[in-house]
């Protein structure tokens, strides 16, 4: 499998019981659907992950706590501390019109109105109702209809108008 076919879906946070469950700090807008009993995810590293399905899954202050195949004791859940958890990005079912998946948008390019090049989205972070897109690591533009005027994922571009000032309040922070 190429790496690059991950998607991160969370980090363990710690075992959680002595019969070897973990909890997991989720990096989804889809909690629910991404940590669902019969799921299989991959766990570790991207270049090298192992497969775990999910037995038995409950939440607990928004975090899944999970029992996972061939994890049977707090030294075996111990042992999977702050690793990653990925799932594949085949296995995403398709988006409603208008939302997009984070890792879709890292790498689109961003200009304004103006065709001017503002730089390239580093990550997307917030909530699904009130996410904002990273630009090169520090201009944090929000994503509302107002502002991202236009997504288009084949031509890797994202259309903004920002409000006046707020590009350059960042620029002039370095």
């Amino acid at each position: 499998m190429n790496t690059d076919d991950l998607l991160l879906v969370g980090r363990v946070a710690r075992p959680h019981g002595i019969r070897g469950q973990i909890i997991v700090n989720p990096d989804t807008d889809f909690p629910d659907e991404r940590f669902t009993v019969g799921q299989v995810l991959l766990v570790g590293p991207q270049d090298s992950p192992e497969p775990r399905e999910i037995r038995d899954v409950r939440f607990h202050q928004g975090r899944p706590i999970l029992s996972l195949a061939g994890i049977e004791s707090m030294d075996d859940a111990e042992m999977l501390a702050g690793k990653a958890v990925w799932l594949p990005t085949a296995s995403l079912a398709p988006l409603p019109d208008g939302t997009f998946y984070r890792h879709d948008l890292v790498g689109c390019e961003v200009r304004d109105t103006t065709d001017a090049l503002i730089g390239r989205v580093t990550a997307v972070e917030g909530t699904l109702e009130r996410s904002h897109l990273v630009v090169d690591g520090q201009v944090m533009i929000p994503m509302i209809e107002d502002i991202c005027l236009r997504i288009d994922l084949t031509a890797r571009r994202v259309t903004v108008n920002p409000p006046e000032g707020l590009i350059e309040i960042y620029r002039q922070r370095l």
